[in-house]
């Protein structure tokens, strides 16, 4: 039973349980918990009693928290203090799409949706922190971890974050966003210190985050492994104190990655609440009294007692777990939840159709044909994704294999579907004791492969090759980056293979990161498919033959070579993987679009926003509420969008801004706004857009202020960062400037 607390602060401050008065305020019941509770109790809510929960104050009748890794799907169960299964036989799930694909969606109603849908399962399970979403901007795309991110651009990112928190915390559970910040990469993720300008941090890497505190109103954000400026993100005062509390006034809980501290006096006095970890000390094997020799455990207690840290800054953590706590478990009025349902496979399936990209097509697609044989080639066709990768690894109730999807699809129109494996690469289907009980071994070589699956693409109408990367090591995953930006296992040579034996050759890449195509222009069809969780192989299906038209669009600029991103544009090393424990973000600003679109357009295979549909639309000339603006109220942007084709389909317009004259270096345009549309064959929709001051703004370092300045600007209206149909000059009035902390 879960008992609460009496709104008087008068009640006596026996060891007596405290009872629940729903009138009260959460901030009154904090208080008076906290004023209930000794030194001991306070030291022992702040850190870890298991490798998954923390515990709450039985004496007083306060409950434990329970985290759970995220952020596409509710982790299974593990043994208390071991990684080892639990063995439970109800903790399988519903996989949804990875956060690249929910990004590529470029649909906030999906984001809710999305949201939704996990808050449920995870409050089914009883977990009252979802360890997600993550929202590290995509620096890189060897980055082992992007995959779980949404995108290169910081606009993009914190409008979809927004209602996925909210989606989330509907259900009574904390969404704990990740990994704040500046956590571009996994190689050497525990040890390496980003040195970056602040008009960088404040402009890229930090807006997720500011949205997802003030405007998504997140219970939790996690620090992530990672150093800035000399300290650990979980000890680090400006980003935890001067940041997050101070500027942007967070009141929830800070909860370290596990094993991401590493000094007590440092974590005690510069903003972390809650500890986590794995072993004794975070870092080394444990002992039978592990969790009490955490760093905010005996440790900070100690210097609590020996008068050498103040017990205001416990009070503060205490109090923000209470917070935390009164929020989701001891909120009586949180629904159920429901797990593995109808409704949250639908959501899944929508979410993966919607965030598919389709990125070349030379009128081959939708496959129409309702007689005839298709070769489906590649691994990817026939594993399981859904296991592997990381922490986010998941046990799934069931994942739909593109393979059967296709069949499925293609057997109800008559068509015969062959396969060939066509590459070997990842044959093992096993994380933390979660295995798939796939035989994947194949016994013959690299060109024994490769001639089979070109001999049987000469004899089939159609081959729908099915590759890209997965979530093994060096690959998509967590501890580790990518080796090389070319697709591994000889998969280019393949394609260019299978091209040549039949130019009916479609690619449906997995991936969650960008990779070379020196094949490109020798296939009829590209499609970028992500990870897409359990109804993969259907959603797949659904895109291939039409019965769902694509609409995502690109989240990160997909270039032809490493070289072409600016943090590997040179060899020097400082910039990654780092030297001597630093990287530098020297390229500063200049991050995906706003590097290419400026300097290496020519070197893109598929630009940010890119995306085709199996209709056409046409952007007429857009509109401005006004000529000049003065930084009072909105502007508004209005867009008629006309769809010329023949069947259904959605529109994604994106709107972007150019400062024509700065006295500082400005991106060659960023984006400010977008909305998605759906438009009826032979109609034209209007779509009206607006932006605010904040959308012409830079951060100014000497005075910590967004500013504005007087001056020329343009209005870039299309429908990717390479394809603006409509420019609209705009002339700002006034200067402007002002602090984050004023926009509370």
């Amino acid at each position: 039973m879960i008992l609460a607390l009496l709104c008087s602060s008068a009640a006596t401050h026996a060891s007596t349980p405290i009872y629940l008065n729903d009138s009260c305020a959460i901030e009154e019941r904090v208080s008076d918990a906290l004023s209930r509770m000794t030194t001991a109790e306070k030291i022992a809510i702040i850190h870890a009693q298991s490798k998954f929960s923390s515990p709450g104050v039985q004496r007083l009748g306060i409950p434990g928290i329970w985290c759970t890794d995220g952020p596409h799907g509710i982790r299974p169960d593990v043994l208390w203090d071991e990684w080892d299964q639990a063995g439970a036989t109800n903790d399988s799930c519903v996989a949804f799409p990875a956060l690249t694909c929910l990004a590529a969606t470029w649909n906030p109603e999906m984001s809710a949706i999305y949201g939704r849908s996990i808050g449920e399962e995870a409050r089914y399970r009883n977990k009252n922190v979802l360890l997600g979403p993550g929202v590290n901007i995509n620096r890189t795309p060897l980055n082992g971890r992007n995959f779980e991110y949404m995108g290169e651009d910081p606009y993009l990112t914190s409008r979809m974050v927004v209602p996925y928190i909210k989606g989330v915390q509907e259900n009574g559970v904390a969404a704990c966003v990740k990994h704040y910040a500046l956590n571009n990469q996994e190689q050497n993720r525990t040890r390496v210190n980003v040195l970056v300008d602040d008009r960088t941090l404040h402009e890229i890497y930090l807006p997720g985050f500011k949205a997802a505190v003030t405007e998504g109103g997140a219970w939790a954000i996690m620090p992530g492994y990672n150093k800035y400026n000399g300290d650990h993100a979980c000890e680090n005062a400006t980003l935890l104190l001067d940041i997050l509390k101070g500027d942007w006034q967070f009141d929830g809980a800070a909860i370290s990655d596990w094993g991401a501290v590493h000094n007590t006096e440092k974590v005690a006095q510069n903003g972390l609440d809650m500890e986590f970890g794995s072993w004794t000390n975070g870092l080394d094997w444990g002992t039978s009294n592990a969790y009490d020799n955490y760093y905010l455990a005996k440790p900070y207690q100690q210097l609590i007692v020996d008068g050498i840290l103040p017990m205001s800054d416990l009070d503060d953590k205490a109090s923000r777990v209470l917070r935390l706590i009164m929020r989701t478990e001891m909120n009586r009025n949180r629904p159920y939840g429901s797990l593995n349902s109808d409704a949250h496979y639908e959501a899944a399936r929508k979410i993966a159709t919607e965030g598919i990209v389709l990125l070349k097509n030379n009128n081959i697609l939708p496959i129409a044909r309702t007689t005839g044989k298709i070769l489906v080639v590649g691994e990817n066709a026939i594993k399981m994704m859904t296991v592997g990768g990381g922490s986010s690894s998941l046990k799934v109730q069931r994942e739909i294999l593109p393979l059967d999807g296709i069949r499925a699809k293609a057997s109800s129109r008559g068509i015969d579907v062959a396969y060939q494996r066509g590459y070997v690469g990842d044959v093992t289907g096993e994380y933390n004791g979660v295995t798939t009980g796939q035989d994947l071994n194949d016994s013959r070589n690299a060109e024994q492969l490769i001639a089979d699956a070109t001999t049987a693409a000469k004899d089939a109408d159609i081959v729908i090759f099915i590759g890209g990367l997965n979530k093994s090591g060096h690959q998509d995953s967590e501890g580790s980056d990518r080796k090389d930006f070319n697709l591994p296992y000889d998969q280019d040579r393949l394609i260019k293979a299978l091209a040549e034996a039949n130019p009916n050759t479609i690619v449906v890449n997995l991936t969650g990161n960008a990779y070379a195509m020196p094949w490109i222009d020798n296939v009829a069809a590209a499609i970028q498919g992500w990870y897409i969780g359990s109804e993969a192989g259907n959603a797949i299906a659904d895109i291939l033959f039409g019965d769902v038209n694509p609409s995502g669009k690109l989240p990160f600029t997909f270039a032809r070579s490493l070289t072409d991103y600016a943090a590997h544009a040179t060899s020097d090393s400082t910039m990654y993987p780092g030297t001597n424990g630093d990287v530098i973000y020297k390229e500063g600003i200049d991050v995906g679009y706003r590097y290419t679109d400026r300097l290496k357009p020519s070197r893109v295979n598929f630009a940010f926003g890119h995306g085709l549909s199996y209709t056409t639309f046409s952007l007429g000339k857009a509109r401005l509420s006004a000529p000049d603006f003065d930084g009072n109220g909105s502007l508004t942007i209005t867009v008629p969008v006309t769809n010329t084709g023949h069947i259904d389909g959605s529109e994604v317009i994106q709107v972007y801004v150019r400062d024509v004259k700065s006295t500082i270096r400005r991106p060659y345009k960023e984006l400010k706004a977008f909305r998605k549309v759906p438009v009826a064959p032979g109609q034209t929709t209007d779509v009206t857009l607006s932006l605010d001051k904040s959308a012409f703004a830079f951060y100014d370092p000497s005075t910590a202020m967004w500013t504005v300045e007087p001056g020329k600007f343009e209005i870039l209206v299309g429908n990717a960062s390479d394809n603006i149909t409509s420019t609209l000059p705009l002339n700002i009035s006034a200067p402007m400037s002002w602090k984050d902390s004023e926009l509370q």
